[in-house]
């Protein structure tokens, strides 16, 4: 009996320590019968020079297969007047999508608030809270970020990134900024260019859009 009880603990251990070892390399590990996870994109905003760019790449990686390359992240809403990139399950982000359109009809001249009342619901909504999704909105005069946990973020800079890749495109997009020439479309576009040399999730298959900024 005792040595069984020692020969299942050692089966344990290994299981666990084979987990741990795959997470530290990037592997992840899936019970049997649980949803493959869909991992996307990366989004990338800048405001510089008077213009706010925003863009994203077209990859979709469902597990590790890459189901689709040239999906569309971004949508205009308002007239063309509010640009909107989403990262994260896509029903989700379109969900999401949705509910902000929502409230920009009910403060259509006020874009912060907007983004407020959906993070409110976001946070407090039973059925929103399970959406797994990250939002980055801007207008002629803002740049934010929504989050399921109720944060509505401006970044200082007017650079900011989500997704898998948006680290790699921030840090790409900073020295751009301050160390080239180059307009906010063209910043945008060879930052994710960058992150999708990095990170797998992000591809080269890039779309841009572009607002002008408020005097």
């Amino acid at each position: 009996m005792g040595g069984a009880v020692v020969y299942f603990g050692l089966v344990r251990h290994i299981r666990w320590s084979t987990r741990q070892t795959l997470g530290s390399l990037g592997l992840e590990t899936k019970a049997p019968g649980a949803p493959m996870k869909s991992r996307s994109t990366t989004i990338l905003t800048v405001r510089h020079r008077g213009t706010v760019a925003i863009g994203g790449d077209g990859q979709v990686t469902l597990g590790s297969s890459i189901m689709k390359a040239d999906a569309v992240k971004l949508r205009r809403l308002m007239d063309d007047t509010v640009l909107v990139g989403f990262a994260g399950a896509t029903a989700d982000a379109f969900a999401l999508l949705e509910r902000f359109e929502a409230k920009l009809k009910d403060y259509p001249e006020n874009v912060p608030r907007a983004a407020i009342e959906l993070a409110k619901d976001w946070r407090t909504d039973r059925a929103l809270r399970r959406l797994e999704a990250l939002m980055t909105v801007v207008d002629s005069a803002n740049t934010l970020l929504l989050t399921g946990n109720g944060d509505v973020i401006q970044p200082t800079d007017g650079v900011l990134g989500i997704g898998s890749g948006g680290d790699y495109a921030v840090a790409a997009a900073r020295a751009l900024v301050a160390h080239s020439s180059l307009d906010a479309p063209a910043i945008v576009r060879a930052a994710l260019e960058i992150a999708g040399g990095i990170d797998i999730y992000t591809n080269a298959n890039i779309v841009v859009e572009t607002l002008k900024c408020a005097n």
